[in-house]
């Protein structure tokens, strides 16, 4: 017999053969809708109730709603930019009045018709025609009625779209964040790059790459894990201030902030420090904000948080012992040790520079709410960032936390090639060692500010979303079986 959602398609495929037997084949129909919703709302808001205007429209949409009465139908039709109502009578349609049998809520139709005004105030299209364009064999799910689990919305993105409007929403002001960033950097004279997604030596992160092989090279390529290397190969080239929106991988876990596959920020500015790299961030996330909120004061997850200039500074051994309650010797690798075995921390599976920033983690990031830049991290945290000269068991590094979340980080980037090679070989892999990196360095690189910001983190600040894949139009989930 088949479940209800199967006799539902084989129905909705009976339409489709009717309608095909009586008109066309709608995958071959040919419109040209010259008009759309909001336009239309624009043009003729303000005519009065009962008036007609004698202006003929097209339109292109999706039924999303369906109302019979006697020998008039009503349709609700909504297209990218909003929803109006079709009113379908008899007399007008004629013989092709019958075929409206074959239409389902869901379908993409196309129509002509003219603009009036219910007596009742509801602007509305007095149908002439009406094409089916594409026939929805699956009935769309009523106001999420059955699709509660929040998982099927992320795997059927498409539905959570059609049904939802919230969604779209949020993609849309994800758009416009991004055209602010660029924006923003633009003005100030930076050239946007491309780099390799596929790179020979993965670099320029701490994270596990996922691997692929090319057959005509018979090589193994990593996907990269962040640009920074190949950027700052640019910046010796003489490219001064570049910057890239880039997506990177990590074949690392899946939570609400992390995916596998996801887009940063990375900005690179010579003759800069970290010092001039937290103006840059301070002053590039505010604009984000303003354009996408228009305010600086935000709410997320019900936590109010003010982006107002000038945002708090505080070291990473002073965040530790003020915030976290933690004590620590950088130095001592030992006193490192005891204090991340009090912590529940598994000492003997982690680096001491993992032990240092897991520290964080547990005890700090969840109590930042406001815009904080946590600076001077300890050397052995970031090998790519330059020592600090009056301490060189500390960096020149920053990282921006706001809303129990990490946003960015930055350094500033240490060119002197000889440290570099030194530093890398004890803090990788040899296999992972960059040499065309290092060559690059001894050509000369001049002092550079580096900053790279988590995209998608943004996005749920200034959406107020709880779930990095909220704000991913496909994001990577865990097998169903």
């Amino acid at each position: 017999m088949g479940s209800p959602e199967e006799k539902l398609i084989e129905e909705r495929k009976d339409k489709l053969a009717g309608w095909i037997d009586k008109v066309e084949n709608p995958y071959w129909t040919r419109f040209c809708p010259k008009d759309h919703v909001q336009g239309i709302r624009n043009n003729f808001g303000d005519i009065k109730a009962g008036e007609k205007t004698g202006s003929k429209v097209t339109l292109g949409g999706r039924i999303i709603a369906q109302r019979g009465h006697g020998k008039a139908t009503f349709f609700d039709l909504k297209d990218a930019t909003g929803k109006i109502q079709l009113y379908a009578r008899s007399d007008t349609l004629r013989e092709k009045y019958p075929l409206l049998s074959k239409i389902d809520v869901g379908d993409i139709v196309g129509i002509e018709g003219e603009v009036f005004k219910t007596h009742t105030g509801e602007l509305t299209i007095d149908i002439y025609n009406i094409l089916l364009l594409s026939k929805s064999l699956h009935p769309l799910p009523e106001k999420w009625h059955g699709l509660q689990d929040i998982e099927i919305r992320y795997r059927k993105r498409w539905l959570d779209l059609l049904v939802n409007p919230n969604v779209r929403e949020i993609f849309l002001k994800r758009k416009t964040i991004i055209q602010a960033i660029r924006d923003f950097l633009d003005r100030r004279g930076f050239l946007e790059v491309e780099t390799p997604l596929m790179q020979i030596v993965p670099g320029g992160a701490t994270a596990r790459p996922f691997k692929t092989y090319h057959n005509a090279l018979g090589k193994n390529f990593y996907l990269r894990i962040a640009p920074e290397l190949y950027l700052k190969k640019l910046v010796v080239g003489g490219m001064e201030k570049v910057y890239e929106l880039n997506k990177n991988f990590r074949n690392e876990g899946i939570d609400r902030f992390h995916n596998p596959e996801f887009t940063m920020l990375e900005i690179y500015s010579v003759y800069d420090t970290y010092k001039e790299m937290m103006e840059l961030t301070q002053e590039l996330v505010c604009e984000a904000t303003r354009k996408v909120k228009g305010t600086l004061k935000i709410s997320y997850q019900g936590k109010d948080i003010d982006l107002s200039p000038p945002w708090e500074r505080v070291s990473f051994k002073e965040v530790l012992r003020e915030v976290g309650g933690i004590e620590v010797n950088f130095k001592d690798d030992e006193e490192v040790k005891k204090v991340s075995i009090k912590e529940g921390l598994p000492v003997e599976e982690l680096t001491k520079a993992q032990l240092l920033e897991h520290l964080l983690d547990k005890k700090v990031v969840s109590k930042l709410i406001q815009p904080t830049f946590v600076f001077d991290y300890p050397e052995e945290t970031a090998p790519l960032a330059k020592r600090k000269k009056d301490d060189p068991s500390l960096v020149e590094r920053f990282e921006v936390f706001m809303g129990k979340q990490e946003l960015g980080n930055a350094y500033s980037e240490l060119n002197d090639p000889i440290e570099q090679r030194k530093r890398l070989i004890s803090s990788s892999k040899r296999e992972f060692l960059d040499e065309d990196f290092l060559e690059a360095l001894e050509y000369g690189m001049p002092p550079t500010a580096g900053l790279g910001i988590g995209i998608d983190r943004l996005v749920m600040l200034l959406t107020d979303s709880a779930s990095i894949r909220d704000v991913i139009l496909f994001p990577q989930m865990r097998p169903k079986f």
